[in-house]
C-alpha cells in the first residue's frame, strides 16, 4: 500500500522552512542593536526568501536544501541582532572554552559554506551536466569560496564607506587576520557539507528530478 503522507510531508518541508525563516527575520528586527548592521547581515534572507517562494512551483528545491536555509536563515537573524561580535551564545562559547574572542562570527562563515554548498550542488545536479561528474563536489567547494571572498570584498566596501560604523558588520574583533579565517572557515564547511550530505542530497535529488528527467525540477 503506498503511503501517502511521504508526499504531503515533503510538500510541507518548503513552507515550514520559509515560515521558521521569516519568523527569524521578524523576531530579529526587533530592537536590535544596530539597524545598519541587521539590515546588512539579514540582507540574504530578504532576498533569498521571496526568490524561493516565487520559484517553489518551476524549480521546488529539496527538503534538504529548505531545511539547511532555514537554519542558516537562523544563524544570520541571530547575528544581525545582536551583531556577530555581542551574541550571546558565542560569548558563553568564549567563557566556557577560554578563547580570546567571541566564536559566533567563525559559526557564521561556517554555515557560509556548509549551506551554500547543498545550494550549489543542487543547481550544478538539475540545471548541468555535471550530474555523476567527479568535477561536481570539487567545483562545489570552488563555487563557495568564490562566495566567500566576494562576501569579504563586500565587507570592505562597506568599510571604506561606513568607516567606523561598519565595525559591528565586519566584527573582524581586532584580528587582523579575519578576512583569512573567514573564507578558511567557508571552506571547511563547504568540505564538510559534501562529505557528510552529499547520499542523503543524491537520495532527495533521485526523488524530485530523476536522471534522464529531461524537467529538471521544473515541475
Amino acid at each position: 500500500m503506498t503511503d501517502l503522507t511521504v508526499p504531503a510531508r515533503r510538500a510541507s518541508l518548503p513552507v515550514l522552512a520559509a515560515a521558521v525563516a521569516l519568523a527569524a527575520l521578524a523576531v530579529s528586527g526587533i530592537g536590535p542593536r544596530d539597524r545598519a548592521t541587521w539590515v546588512l547581515e539579514t540582507f540574504w534572507i530578504m532576498l533569498g526568501l521571496p526568490l524561493a517562494v516565487a520559484l517553489r512551483r518551476r524549480f521546488p528545491l529539496t527538503g534538504l536544501l529548505c531545511g539547511l536555509l532555514a537554519l542558516h536563515a537562523l544563524v544570520l537573524a541571530v547575528g544581525g541582532h545582536y551583531t556577530y561580535a555581542e551574541v550571546p551564545f558565542g560569548n558563553w562559547l568564549r567563557d566556557t572554552l577560554d578563547l580570546s574572542r567571541n566564536p559566533y562570527d567563525r559559526i557564521g562563515h561556517l554555515m557560509q559554506g556548509f549551506v551554500p554548498a547543498v545550494l550549489v550542488r543542487e543547481l550544478l545536479v538539475r540545471t548541468s551536466p555535471l550530474r555523476g561528474s567527479r568535477w561536481l563536489a570539487p567545483l562545489t567547494v570552488c563555487a563557495c569560496v568564490a562566495f566567500s571572498a566576494f562576501f569579504e570584498l563586500l565587507e570592505w566596501w562597506a568599510a571604506l564607506i561606513g568607516g567606523h560604523s561598519a565595525d559591528a558588520f565586519l566584527a573582524t574583533q581586532g584580528d587582523v587576520w579575519d578576512t583569512q579565517w573567514d573564507m578558511f572557515c567557508a571552506l571547511v564547511g563547504a568540505v564538510s557539507s559534501l562529505l557528510l550530505l552529499s547520499r542523503a542530497h543524491d537520495r532527495q535529488l533521485a526523488v524530485l528530478a530523476p536522471p534522464g528527467d529531461g524537467r529538471r525540477g521544473r515541475g
